[in-house]
């Protein structure tokens, strides 16, 4: 018996678990058919969950960039603004400068023929002065000359007057003394 017992007891507990197997095989097949459904439906809401999500994601997605391209084109056209805005005082200050610089140069021009005439004046006032100071010196150096003449007219004169027998004083004779 001992040799029965090896198959007996095995046999025994397979034909047992071949009646339990087979009894839960439909349960199990049935839950799991429920379990793969579940799955099914689980993979499908999440799928739809999945998709409602990446809509609404395309479509946040899309407000933001027309937000966003909304406020860049205005601030493209504020920018666009303050440019052109900028652009018109640079305008306005180079035509206020142009017409200042124009009005000084008119007085530059004005200044520049004003300091000809008057360097023209100062030229002729120097000019007469130079002539006056001329004249001076020439009438000095012809009273010198004049002088210088009459003197040496003088010279000549005495010298011809000690010379001439007319200017000598006669000798006088000498008188005897009284008494004698």
């Amino acid at each position: 018996m001992k040799k029965w017992m090896y198959l007996i007891f095995p046999g025994v507990m397979l034909a047992g678990f071949l009646v339990f197997f087979t009894s839960h095989k439909a349960a199990a097949e049935v839950k799991e058919a429920k379990h793969i459904a579940q799955i099914a439906k689980d993979k499908s809401a999440a799928e739809e969950k999945k998709r409602a999500a990446e809509a609404k994601a395309r479509e946040d997605s899309r407000k933001r960039t027309e937000e966003r391209d909304a406020e860049d084109k205005k601030k493209e056209e504020e920018k666009t603004a303050r440019q052109a805005a900028d652009d018109k005082k640079v305008r306005d200050a180079t035509a206020e400068y142009m017409g200042k610089a124009a009005v000084a140069g008119g007085k530059v021009t004005a200044l520049d023929a004003e300091l000809a005439r008057l360097r023209k004046e100062k030229d002729a006032s120097n000019r007469a002065g130079f002539d006056f100071a001329k004249k001076v010196e020439l009438a000095r150096i012809a009273r010198r000359t004049a002088e210088l003449e009459i003197q040496r007219m003088t010279e000549m004169v005495v010298k011809r007057a000690s010379d001439s027998s007319l200017t000598r004083p006669p000798v006088i004779p000498v008188l005897p003394p009284a008494g004698a």
